[in-house]
């Protein structure tokens, strides 16, 4: 499992939505992906922190292959 990964489900998960502005903003974002972090904000804000943890363990699996990813997208 990458390091990043795990990094990046901690912050996600207990600091929420300002892990996702620490992740964007350090070299813990995937290479050429951009955190949607505003969709952070909102979706865990309306789910009542279930969409966090989601994205949280999403942040785990993520796939660079992939064009898209639970709350990030290739720039």
């Amino acid at each position: 499992m990458d390091t990043n990964n795990v990094v990046r489900f901690l912050l996600t998960f207990f600091l929420g939505w300002i892990g996702s502005l620490i992740i964007n903003h350090t070299s813990l974002k995937p290479a050429g992906f951009k955190s949607r972090t505003l969709a952070y904000i909102f979706l865990t804000m309306i789910t009542f922190g279930i969409y966090g943890l989601v994205a949280s363990i999403c942040n785990l699996v993520f796939d660079p292959s992939k064009a898209r990813n639970i709350g990030y997208v290739k720039e």
